[in-house]
């Protein structure tokens, strides 16, 4: 099977370890992970905020770049979500016939990692080692756009030592939401500091999610608060083997 990694533009400017440990993990599994240096953004940000005409070369270039790969894995719902259901649409919008086959052909092929894992690959136990107390916050994108449900619990379940610990109210909103923190930003707030006493309220060592962004809110509300709480990527964990670390 060949296989690419797509970072986002996120997890490439500010979260890079959240990547390798993507490629620990599936080399660990005996594949190899190739990174097209073609990859840019996906245009997520721009469809978001409505330049969809802006978005189309973006669209474009994500399909020559991971052209003929069996299976494209990223560490981010948000954009895994994006390329699966916005592309498709997008190309038949303003795509030539050529570009709209080649996104219709690639977006199936688009996978959140968590999921590549439990079934694509058919593995729960990727031999992990975590011995911390662990909350999981599912992001929206996560729970309600690519329906993940307990695939990401499952495979915490599975680290070895990791104790998991059930987040109250973990299907509410982090009030990240991309542009969202910015135009709302009172709103954002509140919600965030509502997810922040939740997090806190559990006793975790860790937070983790499967989209950096949203990380990125709840772990400065974490940190405005001198909280004791770290934030990491559920492929982090995953990529652990002994004393929480790779």
């Amino acid at each position: 099977m060949r296989i690419a990694l797509f970072i986002t533009c996120v997890n490439d400017t500010m979260f890079p370890d959240t990547g390798r440990a993507v490629v620990t993990v599936l080399e660990r599994l005996g594949h190899t992970v190739d990174f097209p240096q073609e990859q840019t953004c996906c245009g997520q940000m721009h469809i978001n905020t409505g330049y969809r005409t802006d978005a189309v070369p973006l669209m474009a270039r994500f399909a020559r770049a991971f052209a003929g790969y069996d299976a494209v894995v990223t560490p981010s719902a948000s954009c895994a979500g994006l390329v699966r259901e916005h592309h498709p649409a997008l190309a038949e919008e303003y795509g030539p016939p050529q570009l709209r086959r080649q996104v219709a052909e690639l977006a199936p092929r688009v996978h959140e990692f968590t999921e590549f894992l439990t079934d694509v690959l058919a593995v729960e136990d990727v031999g992990a080692r975590f011995p911390h107390r662990v909350t999981y916050h599912p992001t929206c994108h996560s729970l309600r756009g690519l329906r993940l449900g307990d695939r990401p619990q499952r495979l915490l379940r599975a680290v070895k030592d990791l104790d998991l610990v059930e987040l109250p109210g973990a299907d509410s909103c982090c009030g990240f939401g991309g542009t969202f923190a910015l135009k709302n930003a009172e709103t954002s707030g509140a919600m965030l500091a509502d997810k922040v006493g939740a997090v806190l309220g559990t006793g975790a060592e860790f937070l983790c999610t499967v989209d950096n962004s949203c990380l990125m809110h709840i772990g400065g509300g974490l940190s405005r608060r001198s909280a004791p709480v770290r934030t990491v990527h559920l492929a982090e964990i995953l990529a652990s083997t002994e004393g929480g670390r790779r």
